[in-house]
């Protein structure tokens, strides 16, 4: 596993700044049920680390607390494979907070999850659903084999339960990643395939379709490097850098927590072990004692921040805005 950190220039990416704190995106883990090519966690069945109980409670009481975030963002690895996953939806539902559940979709059909499906609609959580294309060949080589089948039957499973039906509120949100070191087409024709696509052959609807960059870090970054492609892709993405998605992106509004309950600027940061800047290294404690003030507060940027402000731009509500690719 090649490290990419010391391949990112830490200095030249635009300054930016917090606005706030608006989402909080907790890592519950790195353990999946699977080992994605594009991973920028290096997840997988054989990571262990998961979030103690201890870190779990500062989270229930930051829930219960008055710095509440508006919306909590969970992921990993496999966020529901955590034991204290539905304890945490529940209390974050009860106190009024909008959950998201970036799912994988295969983990459906992990045992003991026959219910999760049933679950979220319960709590009406938003469904981030990874499906990295609409051909079973493309999403099996990405994820492995039968990847793509236990997607489509979770989606349909998802689809019978009211998601993705627009007089439902239960919303299903789809993540699109390039196959390669290449950016996303633009991200509202690439909706239309899928939902035509999708919808033709299997009869799946979705509300919509998220197109996301891969970022150069981690299993992807790492891949990279080996195929002699890492340079490459760190200039496609440079090239194809606009200003105007500096004020879109996701880590002005948002802080990611690890399994730990260490603070960082976005997951792609914690992924590379750079916490928020300016400060000693922070924890969950720090918020709930109030020794920790994010108004305006510098984010650690690098090489990497070009991944979310390249071309259409990349956050984790999808393409910032539109804009025409350079090759």
């Amino acid at each position: 596993m090649h490290a990419t950190l010391p391949f990112l220039d830490r200095e030249g990416f635009p300054p930016l700044s917090r606005i706030g704190l608006e989402v909080l995106q907790v890592n519950l883990g790195y353990r999946c049920n699977m080992s994605c090519l594009h991973c920028h966690v290096n997840a997988g069945p054989n990571r262990k680390e998961m979030m103690g109980r201890e870190t779990l409670a500062l989270l229930h009481r930051l829930l219960d607390s008055r710095k509440k975030p508006h919306t909590l963002d969970l992921t990993g690895g496999a966020p529901e494979l955590h034991d204290g996953f539905r304890e945490l939806v529940s209390h974050a539902r009860s106190q009024g907070c909008h959950v998201i559940d970036r799912c994988n979709l295969t983990v459906l059909h992990e045992p003991g999850q026959e219910m999760l499906a049933g679950f979220l609609s319960e709590h009406q959580v938003e469904v981030v659903a990874s499906l990295p294309c609409y051909q079973l060949e493309n999403v099996d080589t990405q994820r492995g084999s039968g990847a793509f089948e236990k997607s489509i039957a979770s989606l349909k499973k998802l689809n019978e339960l009211g998601y993705g039906h627009s007089d439902s509120g239960l919303v299903l949100n789809l993540v699109y990643n390039p196959q390669g070191p290449t950016l996303p087409p633009p991200q509202s024709r690439l909706q239309e395939d899928y939902k035509h696509e999708l919808f033709e052959k299997y009869g799946i609807v979705f509300n919509k379709l998220l197109a996301l960059a891969n970022m150069p870090i981690q299993r992807f970054g790492s891949t990279l490097i080996s195929k002699g492609l890492f340079n490459g892709y760190m200039r496609l993405l440079q090239e194809n850098f606009s200003e105007e998605n500096l004020a879109g992106v996701m880590c002005r509004s948002l802080v990611s927590v690890d399994w730990e309950g260490y603070l960082y600027d976005c997951d792609f940061n914690q992924q590379l072990g750079l916490p928020l800047s300016g400060i000693k290294k922070t924890h969950l404690r720090d918020l709930l004692q109030n020794t920790l003030n994010l108004d305006s507060l510098p984010i650690r940027v690098a090489d990497h921040c070009y991944g979310c402000t390249a071309g259409q731009g990349s956050s984790c509500s999808g393409a910032v805005k539109t804009r025409e690719i350079t090759a």
